[in-house]
């Protein structure tokens, strides 16, 4: 199939998903009466259920059975956190407006759908003008916005809705920003990332832990980014889920104790080398991954193994799932190793879980920035001796220069590391004066020689105190409960063969309602029993949806296939019913006193439907 018709089809296959979600009420646009808002949408009853039910799986999956601490921060941040993790200073895209009418674009998106529109609908396209825009797409990350700009330039590319001509790329901060309280004078954003709230935690979670390393914190809530110009749906949203985890490690020990739990699993890995030299995402086992370095340690491996599993449960389709390793163009400096699970849908490679050993940068920048140690303690069997570098300010020098910023001045020189002490105490012994940074007062000071006095002796050493490296599964749950839906989308030939229809092939741990409840046909003696089973049911704690209406029964299936319901219990008599298997329709009966618990024990417990399916007879309608 030529890459236009391709084109044609992802759209079509998306156009159906969409339409069906949006019209079973999954999620419609925020604000819809006012014509909505770009990048804001409402979950309807059903999506709100498939969330919930996702996010009770992510805790389950993660949170009990890795034994973390959960918390829940305020979305509101004060500016000084944000500017100490680089948020206020770097988070950014770049951008560029349309010069007659003012209407933003992401610069980078526009060029992206240049080339790939190029690629996918020119069938003339030179083989070379081919080979150069798929080189652009594989560096566009790491284009300046110079270079962002002249590509834009040399394409010829314009306004999408207007055609007019584009200002050059200029970069634009993601952040919305507040203030709290009412005089104005102390700013802050609503959070970008959960994790901010966590690091600045450390201290308490870390004593909460009782003083040990390894440990995991572990938050689920709302983020905010003001895209330029959204779209792609619950793709690229201004309000939404993050689940995010923060792994607390011994940078010393990266080992993980359950790693064998998951280093057999084999999966599709999409390792920097491969991308380089142009070869396709491969199957590896994770264990190997690990002891060659392709992965660079074993707890980052068990994550990745984990977010594995937890993906596939949830219903994402192996095949369809890959673990791609960020270029070197794309790692922040600090980090280790970076690697986004993405799930292919209509849209191309979606990213919708990032895992990444972050070093120990973010408690360093809060530990500069607050002047509170973010640090683990680590006891020594027996006393060692070692070589300490040993930083005494003279406070009474300090409080003479700098007054009332002497104490922030003081724990920022009393913060220093090796490197940077050493470096100051040579500029002092050959100028007499140093020019120094301080992170709380935001601004250089001038040292002299007599302010601080720096050397290193030998001393005996009871432990050792360091900062933790963080290692961080971060899981957009909006990108996956919408590649969950293209995933589990069918369809299927009515009774009669005269029309397609459409469901959800959800499992039954993410169906947003477990099972129905039919009367065969309108009776009282048959709607009391399917009251009845209502009420066992609810004391079972399963979802259901009721329905007596005298619509025909088939037609009551496709409403609730459509919806993702796994089982449908129709009552056709009063001693006994049949359960209908969504996916493959076949049907088996059940005495009524029985049937809460059979579908409890195949949509909570660790029955599947095959193996019920040999236990009670069969039903053919």
């Amino acid at each position: 199939m030529d890459p236009a018709q391709e084109a044609q089809n992802r759209e079509a296959f998306r156009q159906a998903v969409i339409n069906t979600l949006e019209r079973r009420l999954f999620y419609i646009p925020s604000f819809k009466i006012y014509r909505g808002v770009a990048g804001l949408y409402d979950y309807g009853p059903p999506g709100c259920a498939v969330k919930s039910n996702v996010l009770s799986f992510w805790r389950q999956h993660f949170v009990l059975e890795e034994n973390m601490l959960e918390v829940d921060c305020p979305c509101v941040t004060p500016e000084v956190v944000l500017k100490a993790s680089g948020h206020v200073d770097k988070f950014t895209d770049l951008m560029v407006k349309d010069e007659k009418t003012g209407t933003c674009y992401r610069a980078d998106h526009l060029l992206k759908d240049f080339c790939k529109d190029k690629l996918e609908r020119d069938p003339n396209l030179p083989a070379e003008k081919a080979a150069e825009f798929k080189h652009v797409l594989a560096v566009l990350d790491d284009l300046s916005a110079e270079e962002l700009g002249a590509k834009i330039k040399d394409y010829g590319i314009t306004a999408p809705d207007t055609r007019n001509p584009l200002s050059a790329p200029y970069p634009f901060n993601l952040m919305f920003q507040t203030s709290i309280g009412p005089s104005g004078i102390s700013p802050g954003y609503m959070r970008p990332e959960t994790a901010q709230g966590i690091f600045v935690n450390f201290k308490d979670l870390y004593y909460y832990n009782g003083n040990k390393l390894p440990f995991a914190a572990a938050q689920i809530g709302q983020a905010f980014r003001n895209e330029i110009s959204p779209r792609q749906g619950l793709l690229r949203v201004r309000e939404f889920t993050l689940a995010e985890i923060e792994h607390f490690v011994d940078p010393e020990d990266k080992s993980h104790p359950k790693f064998p739990d998951v280093a057999n699993l084999e999966f599709l890995m999409f390792p920097r080398e491969d991308q380089v030299s142009g070869r396709s995402a491969r199957r590896i086992r994770i264990g190997e991954a690990v002891v060659q370095g392709i992965v660079n340690n074993e707890t980052l491996g068990y994550f990745i193994g984990r977010v594995y599993l937890f993906l596939t449960h949830l219903g994402i389709d192996k095949d369809r799932l890959r673990f791609r390793q960020h270029l070197a163009n794309e790692m922040a400096h600090y980090a280790a190793d970076c690697w986004d699970a993405e799930i292919e849908c209509s849209y191309g490679w979606i990213e919708c879980v990032g895992i990444a050993d972050r070093s120990a940068y973010d408690l360093r920048a809060h530990t500069d920035k607050s002047g509170v140690p973010l640090v683990a303690h680590e006891k020594f069997p027996e006393p060692r001796e070692v070589e300490k570098l040993i930083i005494t300010p003279a406070k009474k020098e300090l409080g003479l220069a700098f007054k009332g910023n002497q104490k922030m001045v003081v724990e920022a020189l009393e913060a220093m590391g090796e490197k940077e002490a050493m470096e100051m105490k040579a500029t002092l012994e050959s100028k007499g004066e140093a020019e120094f940074h301080v992170c709380t007062l935001d601004r250089a000071v001038t040292i002299n020689k007599n302010m601080v006095s720096i050397s290193k002796e030998m001393k005996k050493e009871h432990q050792r105190v360091f900062t933790p490296s963080v290692i961080e599964p971060s899981f957009g749950i909006g990108r996956i409960i919408y590649c969950l839906y293209e995933h589990s989308f069918n369809t299927r030939p009515s009774r009669d063969g005269d029309e397609q229809m459409n469901f959800f092939s959800f499992p039954p741990i993410v169906a947003p309602i477990k099972c129905t409840v039919f009367p065969l046909v309108q009776n009282q003696q048959y709607e009391e029993v399917a009251r009845q089973i209502a009420r066992s049911l609810t004391a079972y704690g399963i979802s259901y949806k009721i329905d007596i209406t005298g619509t025909s029964i088939g037609k009551r299936y496709a409403r609730t296939d459509e919806l993702g319901v796994p089982f449908a219990i129709t009552v056709d008599s009063t001693s006994s019913v049949t359960i209908r298997e969504r996916d493959s329709k076949q049907q088996i009966r059940v005495n009524v006193d029985e049937v809460a618990s059979v579908i409890k024990e195949v949509t909570d417990g660790p029955s599947t439907w095959g193996d019920v399916l040999w236990k009670y007879p069969t039903h053919s309608s």
